[in-house]
């Protein structure tokens, strides 16, 4: 089978979600014998050097890097406001990018083209143009619910308002443009229930990884300790963070005085290199981050907006890792709290949370070592490359 992917972001290096979800399928149908090719849009928020790229994985699959410029310009957003179209989509609609994109379909007859997030579809109309081949959408998110919810949580009036119109605009293109589709892969039930409503031929297919690759046991762990873990560029990580920092480390900290709070990630706000808080550690962009993950106890994840799956969770579960997050933030993950994750959505929540890890520590071990079982046995790569190889057959008929 020919499948070519369309990726808003290179999926090569697979240091964060977006990436690393791209990449467990395109390299998952490499190595299952079957021929892959990528285009991904290269821009200022994801810059890759094509030269970086390892060979093996050139010759993997047939990567290109197409340059965009996905820069917010302040006379194109205010020129928007009076389309009535999507801002968040037309900033990737790109004319160098679709003209590589033809040449591409004209020289190669595809069976699949697979649309990585809602931001790939302005080229669906190209594509049936140029080829024959199925179009599927992987939705790694509702994207309109993520700027509902952030909106939500906005207290500046204007900025409220403008992020709504956002919103409303955003959910009027994702409800109609998934029908232009053969098929839809979204990451969770509940993000599938959703599609479902505008297109029949649906699945959901999470995120797997391969847990060999992380290290699991408390050996080289500081026990205890906390930490967020993520692109911090992507604002539930930033907003949720700054609600913790506000809402419950202070209370952690006058109870647990000698407790520190790792953050780590790449692209911090400025406002978060800046922090100057008690045993609140700020790390940036750390050089191994399977390590990072290995040497630190208990992931916080506290996300109040956002869909789909948390890929950080994912990967700190395989790690062997106790996590610490809120309903949303673990939704989609097939998770039973307080046997391998602990839940809180409100402050008390993860105040009584934080100190069961650090009071009992058996108790921490255990939720750990659960938690990677959880991945060993429902999140290998290996079996959802199947069931994504068995949709494109259900959707070529």
């Amino acid at each position: 089978m020919k499948v070519l992917f369309l990726c808003n972001k290179s999926p090569w290096p697979a240091k964060e979600g977006g990436p690393m979800a791209m990449n467990m399928f395109i390299e998952g149908l490499a190595d299952a014998g079957h021929e892959v090719k990528v285009i991904a849009v290269n821009s200022f928020k994801y810059q890759v050097d094509p030269a970086a790229i390892p060979k093996s994985y050139r010759d993997k699959t047939a990567i290109e890097l197409q340059d965009a410029d996905l820069r917010v310009k302040p006379v194109r957003a205010l020129l928007n406001l009076f389309s009535g179209k999507s801002y968040h989509v037309s900033r990737f609609n790109s004319e160098p990018f679709r003209l590589r994109l033809i040449r591409v379909l004209r020289e190669t007859q595809f069976d699949i083209v697979q649309l990585e997030t809602l931001y790939m579809t302005p080229y669906i109309a190209t594509i049936r143009e140029h080829s024959t081949a199925r179009i599927i959408l992987r939705a790694h998110n509702i994207e309109h619910l993520i700027w509902q919810r952030i909106g939500a949580e906005t207290l500046n009036p204007l900025r409220r308002w403008y992020i709504g119109l956002l919103a409303s605009r955003l959910k009027k293109y994702e409800e109609k443009i998934v029908a232009e589709t053969d098929g839809i892969v979204a990451i969770t039930p509940t993000d599938a229930a959703f599609f479902r409503k505008f297109h029949p031929v649906c699945t959901s297919i999470p995120f797997g990884i391969d847990p060999a690759n992380y290290e699991a046991g408390a050996g080289e762990t500081e026990y205890p300790s906390l930490f967020s873990f993520g692109a911090m560029n992507w604002i539930p990580n930033a907003e949720g963070i700054r609600w913790f920092l506000m809402n419950v480390w202070p209370d952690v900290h006058r109870q647990f005085p000698d407790l520190k709070y790792y953050l780590a990630g790449r692209e911090m706000p400025g406002w978060m290199l800046r922090l100057n808080l008690p045993n609140v550690v700020v790390l940036g962009e750390v050089p191994d981050s399977n390590r990072f993950l290995a040497s630190k106890a208990v992931m916080i994840v506290p996300l109040f907006s956002g869909s789909g799956i948390r890929i950080k969770i994912i990967e700190g579960m395989a790690a062997g890792k106790t996590i610490i997050s809120t309903s949303l933030g673990a939704e989609g993950i097939g998770y039973t709290n307080r046997e391998n994750i602990l839940i809180a959505d409100a402050p008390c929540e993860f105040f009584e949370m934080i100190s069961i890890c650090v009071s009992d520590k058996p108790s921490w071990a255990k939720i750990g070592k659960q938690a990677r079982t959880l991945i060993e046995t429902e999140y290998l790569p290996g079996r959802l490359v199947q069931n994504l190889l068995a949709f494109y057959q259900q959707v070529a008929g």
